[in-house]
């Protein structure tokens, strides 16, 4: 019995969190799409709906703060089914809304869940084989976010509002949460801090040990040099712009195709562009091209895309340039994250948790800030945003970084900061 009972437990603990995050995908994959529906159902302006973005990044960083607190205090299998109920709820809200302030509300829901949800996939995924389980369902989760907008656009298309279709999220997360209650074990609250997991559009909610502070203050000790408090820096700033670039396009890439005159169900449709050009450049992984840093030709890449999506206004055109970019912006993320916790000086879980705020505050930020110029402009022309955005993370990934690194390990020489 005793060795049959770790390799059941190990596969149920995957099982479960492909649930989870196949799920998640397939709700943050539809986000646009519903955004676009959402807009046409309330008769609110398309820029207006930018605070369900907002709900959702809120709901991350509450979670980035709270999370060790829960963990400590709550077994893993509490937070685990804590999360599905909340996301549940939120998808439930966000399909069924009949006014703005029940999809903003929603959003904020699955912002919750799904962040807890995240926050414990490393953790119950651990051990010597983690890292090809964590891929095995990360894969499951992209492939499942495919086909969120095309269920989303097939369902508007035949009648029913579209948003509808992000409802068959919901049987699968209860499930899940029934499964975690019946099988739970009296395990003790979790002492360790969990490490980064990624998901397609869903960035990592990687949590670090208690924040004393506020802030990078909060999360980088003061003892360490200013060369490092630097470097720590620069790197929470390219994961702010790589997510943000990112957030840009998941958010408003249906409504764009429906600013060329499609209907939304056709919008919808073709929206899925843009997370199979994701899926297929995560699994392809980051491009390497003589000595340049992989960010560069993933980011001309994404700047080809931006320029297909800004300066067409064929639908055919704006299609393609969703794939291009989804397929160039794709590694931005996990190269900026692991230079991040990359960096010496500090333990990989404090920097995750650097790397957890920038994410949050990325997605609070960047698309209200895409649909304030969408308002002053057109959502056309506000999509050039992202490009300055993108030439900042270049010069922010050129070579001086190595030399500044070495010089931080040789201040840090006499001793490892944990």
């Amino acid at each position: 019995m005793s060795a049959e009972i770790p390799g059941a437990r190990i596969r149920r603990d995957e099982v479960q969190i492909g649930i989870g995050l196949s799920s998640m995908g397939f709700v943050l994959a539809g986000l646009g799409a519903c955004i676009a529906i959402l807009a046409r159902d309330l008769d609110e302006p398309t820029s207006r709906l930018a605070l369900l973005s907002s709900g959702f990044a809120i709901g991350l960083l509450i979670v980035a703060l709270v999370g060790p607190r829960l963990l400590r205090t709550w077994p893993i299998t509490t937070v685990l089914a804590l999360g599905s109920v909340v996301c549940s709820a939120g998808i439930v809200l966000l399909a069924l809304a009949p006014v703005y302030a029940v999809a903003v509300a929603g959003g904020l829901c699955i912002g919750l869940g799904g962040a807890l949800l995240v926050l414990v996939a490393p953790l119950m995924l651990n051990g010597p084989t983690a890292a090809a389980r964590l891929s095995r369902v990360n894969a499951v989760a992209s492939g499942t976010g495919i086909l969120a907008p095309l269920a989303i656009g097939a369902l508007d298309s035949l009648g029913p509002s579209g948003r509808l279709a992000i409802l068959a999220a919901v049987p699968p997360l209860l499930l899940l949460a029934v499964l975690t209650w019946r099988t739970a074990s009296p395990s003790p609250p979790v002492r360790e801090t969990p490490v980064p997991v990624l998901i397609d559009s869903a960035p990592a909610v990687g949590l670090g040990k208690r924040w004393s502070g506020r802030g990078l203050k909060g999360l980088v000790p003061r003892r360490l040099g200013r060369a490092v408090v630097l470097e720590v820096g620069r790197g929470w700033l390219r994961i702010v712009l790589a997510v943000a670039v990112e957030f840009c396009f998941v958010v408003w890439a249906v409504a764009r195709l429906v600013s060329t005159g499609l209907p939304t169900a056709t919008a919808a449709l073709l929206g899925s562009a843009f997370p199979i050009g994701m899926a297929v450049g995560r699994a392809i992984g980051p491009i390497q091209w003589r000595a340049w840093s992989p960010v560069v030709p993933s980011g001309l890449l994404a700047i080809a895309g931006t320029l297909l999506v800004s300066l067409f206004d064929s639908p055919a055109a704006v299609a393609l340039g969703l794939g291009v970019a989804g397929f160039g912006i794709a590694p931005l993320y996990p190269v900026t994250l692991a230079a991040l916790v990359a960096t010496p000086g500090l333990s990989p879980a404090r920097l995750a948790a650097v790397g957890a705020l920038a994410s949050g505050i990325a997605i609070l930020i960047a698309p209200a800030l895409l649909a304030v110029l969408a308002r002053v402009l057109d959502l056309r022309t506000a999509y050039l945003v992202t490009l300055p955005l993108l030439a900042t993370l270049f010069v922010l990934s050129r070579g001086p970084r190595r030399s500044r690194r070495q010089r931080a390990a040789t201040r840090l020489r006499s001793g490892h900061v944990a």
